[in-house]
């Protein structure tokens, strides 16, 4: 009896590297930029996060699907990853909460997947010359072929995937996070701020995080212009996370310039904050390979969190308008981690202090977001 009964796969990336494995997920051919994830959990919540869209991850960690999937793990409705790769992806998970495989998670949303390939030496490989595009299929099997198919990919720089993942209608969100995953429980309160929230992209677990807080969340396209987000008078405006080349989300810089006059406070999250920034006259640039893991060291001083990031590009330093005071480095490369405005309420993140996946220890911004409204309503108030 064979190991691995699975058809087989091909994966290739744009500089020739070519790794022969089988097909774990569905059928079909898949283009994308490669990107590897070291974290060693929370893979439904990182194929689910749309900051992912149109790009194809790497995991690290050498074992996936033990723990299957849930309805409850997802991070947005649906996988939002262009491929999956992986070393070894199990086929029949063991876990009280699994409702279904991963390899079956993955065929019934037609995302395209290998496993059986050498990810440590991809990964160096990612390492070395940087993220790059690639292509996995299970149809076409000849490397130069496959090849080709991948030197007619865009670069992800220049390239804006917000529109595919954004919301096309205003909804409000009223679920907390789940009591028995609270950590940071906060009463509801009789008179909510409000909190409208422009959808680049963004997560559950940040919309779950609002609300747990006792916030009234409306979502909005991110499409919106700024009058009509101004129209819902909220107390503050959050800017999403989401996928892409922040500097190519014109639309979204504009809103946000706009909203910067308006001196109420803005909380961004990864694209959010990079798009705070670029209203604000900074630059951006790609990095070499990114930065997709939960265990990130980000900080200024002796306060220093472990953080969950997912991003490829970043604010350059040298561009940064004067007003802006830099609050948290990633000290593993010193690129800027956070800002925040030395006259207005506005402050933002590069990592993601929702975590889901990751671990908790800035949820605090939430408090610092909701102190920040609550004095602005009272100013307002008289």
């Amino acid at each position: 009896m064979a190991l691995n009964p699975a058809p087989p796969a091909l994966l290739v990336l744009a500089d020739g590297t070519a790794l022969r494995g089988y097909r774990y997920g569905a059928q079909g051919t898949t283009v994308g930029e490669v990107v590897f994830n070291t974290g060693m959990t929370g893979y439904q919540e990182v194929l689910t996060d749309p900051s992912y869209c149109g790009q194809m991850v790497l995991f690290t960690y050498p074992e996936l699907g033990n723990t299957g999937v849930n309805s409850e793990d997802g991070e947005s409705p649906r996988v939002q990853v262009q491929g999956v790769i992986v070393r070894h992806g199990c086929r029949q998970p063991s876990n009280w909460r699994a409702q279904e495989s991963l390899a079956d998670y993955l065929e019934r949303w037609r995302v395209v997947g290998i496993s059986g390939v050498d990810t440590r030496l991809l990964t160096r490989r990612l390492r070395e010359q940087g993220a790059m595009n690639g292509a996995i299929s299970t149809e076409i099997l000849d490397p130069q072929e496959l090849l080709e198919r991948v030197a007619q990919a865009p670069s992800m720089a220049g390239l804006n995937l917000v529109p595919r993942v954004s919301t096309a209608q205003v909804y409000e969100w009223h679920t907390p996070t789940p009591k028995q995953w609270e950590f940071a429980a906060v009463c509801p309160q009789p008179d909510p701020l409000v909190v409208v929230a422009i959808d680049f992209g963004i997560k559950h677990n940040i919309l779950r995080r609002l609300a747990s807080y006792g916030c009234r969340v409306v979502v909005v396209p991110a499409s919106t212009p700024a009058a009509d987000i101004l129209a819902y008078d909220p107390d503050g405006i959050f800017l999403s996370n989401g996928p892409g080349d922040p500097a190519a989300v014109t639309e979204g810089i504009a809103t946000a310039q706009a909203l910067v006059k308006t001196g109420r406070p803005l909380f961004g999250i990864c694209l959010g904050h990079q798009i705070l920034g670029l209203a604000l006259g900074s630059q951006t640039f790609k990095l070499k390979f990114g930065h997709h893991g939960l265990n990130h060291p980000a900080g200024l001083g002796n306060q220093v969190a472990i953080s969950s990031q997912n991003h490829g590009f970043a604010l350059d330093r040298d561009t940064l308008a004067p007003e802006l005071q830099i609050t948290d480095w990633n000290l593993n490369d010193q690129t800027v981690a956070g800002l925040r405005h030395q006259e207005l309420p506005i402050f933002s993140v590069q990592y993601h202090p929702e975590a889901s996946p990751g671990p908790h220890d800035a949820d605090n911004l939430f408090a610092q977001f909701v102190a920040q409204m609550e004095h602005y309503r009272q100013i307002q108030r008289g």
